[in-house]
């Protein structure tokens, strides 16, 4: 996804730029180095669950002055009809896009925790060629068009995560699984398949589909059965969609051990006892991963567009 000439240095052509789990943590700080990047007439799409941290994200967004029309998608996208209100919304607005370029982010569930303690084999580190170590909108822009999901049950748990308190054998309810993998496979699925097809396939367009992984989609962590197998489950899925289609460039992005709250759930909520003190100590060395620096490589990877696709692609790879 190379910059197209445009008004500023390094801008895109126009496009359509959807993205999930945008109000906090990876997703705001993605929101924040894409939105200077799209070209004058751009469509952002910002999806989460909470109406006002979206409307405050899109006001700074317009306040950058940079051309783009902002539509704020708030719904919940765990319960059925937050998800299909989300969906509607995408076959309203992706039509009549920009048609020169579609980028779909799918972040909402996101969180990447470190590597677990173990043996250097766990995760090969400072290989050739590798990274670090592990150690103006104008004033006719749309205001946020959907309201919370009213009607789906409250989680004390986010979903996102799983309750990281149980083990395997602790998960015998079959509500709480389903409503965890509802919001963290069902709905990228729906949405993703959603947004392509509303977008279509235009003469000269480029459709480009993120998944953002993490290392628990290919390794193992003790107390995190739920959070593991869905992000193995997405990243399989979105392989399947690179082979469907080899026209949509698909990308597996696992952002590294990133410093959000769910990264504190982590280090506090998980059972396994030395699992939790691992988590607590990279966060005490300040190994954890700033937001904005890790979704700058991603931006990196969409620009330079020489990833293979369906790659599993994590942070310290680049």
């Amino acid at each position: 996804m190379e910059p197209e000439p445009g008004p500023g240095p390094g801008r895109w052509g126009p496009a359509a730029c959807v993205l999930t789990g945008a109000s906090r943590g990876f997703g705001r700080s993605l929101a924040r180095l894409l939105a200077p990047r799209l070209g004058e007439g751009s469509l952002l799409v910002l999806l989460a669950r909470s109406a006002a941290p979206l409307a405050e994200l899109a006001a700074e967004v317009r306040a950058g002055g940079s051309g783009l029309r902002v539509e704020c998608l708030a719904a919940d996208l765990g319960c059925e009809q937050g998800l299909r209100r989300a969906a509607a919304a995408l076959r309203e607005v992706l039509p009549a896009a920009p048609p020169g370029r579609l980028l779909l982010v799918n972040n909402a569930g996101n969180n990447a925790p470190p590597p677990p303690p173990g043996p250097p084999a766990l995760r090969p580190a400072g290989a050739a060629g590798l990274g670090p170590r592990r150690p103006s909108l104008g004033p006719a822009a749309a205001e946020p068009r959907l309201d919370p999901c009213f009607g789906c049950q409250e989680r004390t748990e986010p979903s996102s995560l799983g309750d990281v308190s149980k083990s395997f054998l602790d998960l015998t309810d079959p509500d709480e699984i389903n409503s965890y993998f509802a919001f963290n496979v069902t709905s990228a699925l729906c949405l993703t398949s959603t947004a392509l097809q509303a977008f279509g396939k235009r003469p000269g367009s480029s459709r480009t589909v993120v998944n953002i992984s993490s290392l628990c989609a290919v390794k193992p962590f003790k107390n995190w059965a739920l959070y593991c197998s869905g992000k193995a489950s997405r990243d399989m899925m979105f392989q399947v969609l690179a082979l469907e289609e080899p026209d949509v460039r698909v990308l597996n992005y696992a952002p590294g051990p990133l410093d959000t709250d769910m990264q504190l759930l982590a280090r506090t909520k998980t059972g396994d006892p030395a699992m939790r003190q691992y988590f607590q100590s990279l966060q005490e060395s300040g190994q954890l991963i700033d937001c904005t620096a890790s979704a700058q490589k991603l931006v990196t990877l969409l620009e330079e567009d020489t990833f293979c696709s369906g790659a599993h692609v994590d942070f310290y790879d680049i």
